[in-house]
């Protein structure tokens, strides 16, 4: 079930009274800062000022006022018109290209009122005509223009504050990232307090073993003095182990939730930053926050992130080891007292550093392990417990087509199947939808658009009818469920062999006939087309049969001449230099020629098979031709009769 993501923090996280405030220095660089920036302010302020009150220059020629009355008094004194502003004179000489002059009246203003004459101002006509063009025309502006002078110091300061804006954007940046800095080392783990939803037991369904491990934490947690009094310790660390999707966050939660304490839970990549020593200081703030919140839960989830082997990757002082060392001091340090149980998850303990697994630390490993038929049965009601499903829905036989499958695999399942009749526009869930889901999440969708002309039909019959001959024949083969040459996923065809129940192991039998059968598409192939005319339509199988025949030979010791042998896997995490693997070059072309000698015996033995029982292959074929898909009942009358030779039996 998914977890909420949402953080509620309150002062009983740990966080020390001062934990986000900036260090004595960095307050002393923020004070310059200030000051830089309210200097800087008021000079550009003051220049914005200055230059917008200052007098316009147009270089213009400024002559003396006497100069220009004695000119203005003048027939050729070579003035056209004289515009008066104030104190200020702008003269217009006659003629094109001339330069435009300046000047200024004098401080006591005799001069200027007593020498400069209007003589054109009475005169109209021809007369007027005539006088301009000896005397100079005088006219008379204001003396100021607000609006003017205001929209020339708005050209100046508004300039000035965007840049005064955009330097206080820089700054306030530059001061978010220093705090975020300052934060670094915080640890990002999501607690789960009290005010969340709880889980508990009850909403987890089957690995009854885990839980009844987990129990006994419970109880730790609750009722601490009743073990103390006894001298027992409570445990440290427990270790949740087991393939993905197996609900082993789901556990976590359900022992905060039966324990009611706080729960923080952080993932193993959270630590890693791109800063050294990052790492252990957020595990370091992770373990305060919890010890003050004591008795308290911390899960990791997927720890292996940042608790590998050391001896496998080397490299001392790397900053994944630094997280890993703390993890180890603040498990088994000095406080032996803390109240903090860690819950930690992964699905590779080879992977994780031994220091980290022995006792003092993780005391407890759980094993999470894949659901029993009667698990997933149980997994099964509870995602369908909400959900509008028919009267006739059969789980159970869900359950037992869904052997191997996590409860992450069933809840999607589920969900398939609801959105499966939505789809189809039904109210309720019924069987063919659950059907539907199981292949869909197992195989794929079904590639209706994909089209096949007949050739292909019938190379594909032939394939997936050899798969179900040589399943059915052999002693030690899981029973044919369920035969169709409708596309699916990447595959032409499906046919599908399910186990008539849970096994924890498989003999050297079983496994032949796997191989056998996965052989048993390209022989008929072969048998009914012809050796030259096989196709790459069992390329999967062929890829199935050489992968469960290494693991057979490195993993199982059931090779013939390495029977009892096994050899590290290439996962190890040491390698020889010749062969890049982890064992030599003669133990590797040992392996491969047991790989073959595994793979011709499983062609030869599904041979064997289909000639003896040719007619129950071009029986099956048509059938398959016709209806395209063939259930478990259609395929016990179709494969009636079939025999198995004697160079197919291994016993």
């Amino acid at each position: 079930m998914p977890n909420s993501n949402v953080t509620k923090k309150t002062p009983a996280m740990g966080d020390s009274q001062n934990s986000d405030n900036p260090s004595d220095q960095q307050k002393r660089t923020n004070n310059l800062i200030r000051r830089f920036t309210f200097t800087l302010i008021l000079v550009l302020l003051c220049i914005g000022l200055a230059v917008s009150l200052s007098p316009k220059s147009e270089n213009l020629d400024e002559v003396p006022i006497s100069d220009v009355i004695a000119r203005a008094n003048d027939e050729n004194g070579n003035i056209r018109k004289i515009t008066v502003s104030g104190n200020e004179l702008k003269i217009t000489l006659k003629g094109k290209d001339q330069p435009t002059q300046t000047s200024r009246k004098d401080s006591s203003g005799t001069l200027y009122d007593q020498g400069l004459k209007n003589y054109c101002e009475d005169l109209s006509g021809d007369k007027l005509k005539e006088c301009r063009e000896k005397y100079p025309t005088i006219e008379y502006e204001s003396p100021s223009d607000v609006w003017g002078s205001i929209f020339d110091a708005a050209i100046v300061v508004v300039p000035t504050l965007i840049l005064i804006g955009f330097f206080f954007y820089i700054m306030r940046t530059a001061q978010s990232m220093s705090r975020e800095s300052l934060g670094f080392g915080k640890a990002k783990a999501k607690l789960y307090g009290p005010d969340k939803k709880k889980v508990t037991f009850k909403d987890v369904a089957g690995n009854e073993s885990a839980k009844q491990d987990l129990t006994e934490i419970v109880d730790f947690l609750k009722n601490p003095s009743r073990y103390e009094k006894l001298g027992a310790k409570i445990p440290r660390g427990v270790l949740l182990a087991g393939a993905p999707g197996t609900g082993k966050t789901l556990m976590a939660r359900a022992v905060a939730g039966e324990a009611n304490v706080p729960f923080f839970s952080i993932s193993g990549s959270e630590f890693a930053e791109m800063f050294v020593g990052v790492g252990a200081s957020r595990v370091r703030d992770l373990f305060k926050k919890a010890k003050s919140n004591a008795p308290s839960i911390i899960f990791i989830d997927e720890i292996d992130a940042v608790a590998h082997k050391r001896d496998a990757r080397g490299g001392a002082g790397r900053e994944d080891e630094q997280t890993l060392n703390q993890i180890l001091v603040e498990m088994d340090g000095f406080e032996n007292d803390s109240g903090v149980i860690v819950i930690a998850a992964t699905n590779r303990v080879d992977m994780l550093d031994k220091a980290l697994l022995r006792p003092g630390r993780f005391d407890r490993h759980v094993n999470v392990a894949l659901p029993e038929r009667k698990d997933r049965l149980e997994i099964l009601k509870v995602h369908f417990k909400n959900k509008p499903v028919a009267s006739d829905l059969d789980l159970d036989a869900l359950a037992k087509k869904t052997a191997g499958s996590s409860g992450a695999d069933l809840a999607n399942i589920a969900n398939e199947a609801a959105i499966g009749a939505a789809r189809e526009n039904r109210e309720k869930i019924t069987n063919a939808d659950l059907t539907e889901a199981f292949e869909r999440v197992a195989i794929g969708p079904e590639r209706k658009s994909k089209v096949m002309n007949d050739y292909e039909r019938k190379v594909t019959a032939y394939h997936e009818a050899g798969h179900a001959i040589v399943g059915h024949v052999l002693p030690d083969s899981d029973p044919v469920h369920k035969v169709t040459i409708i596309p699916r996923g990447q595959t032409g065809g499906v046919t599908w062999f399910l186990p008539p129940e849970d096994r924890s192991y498989k003999s050297i039998y079983e496994l032949k006939d796997v191989l056998a059968r996965a052989m048993g598409g390209r022989v008929a192939e072969k048998i009914i087309f012809g050796e030259d005319s096989v196709t790459t339509g069992a390329s999967s199988d062929l890829k199935h049969v050489a992968e469960l025949s290494k693991s057979m030979i490195i993993e199982e010791g059931m090779g013939t001449e390495t029977r009892n042998l096994v050899f590290p896997s290439e996962e190890a995490g040491y390698y020889t230099i010749s062969t890049g693997k982890p064992y030599s070059e003669k133990t590797a072309e040992l392996i491969d020629k047991e790989i073959k000698i595994l793979s011709d015996e499983a062609a030869k033995r599904a041979e064997a098979v289909l000639k003896a029982n040719l007619p129950a292959l071009d029986r099956l074929a048509s059938a398959l031709l016709e209806n395209e898909t063939l259930e478990e009942k259609d395929l016990e009358t179709l494969l009636k009769g079939t025999t198995l030779p004697k160079a197919a039996a291994l016993h």
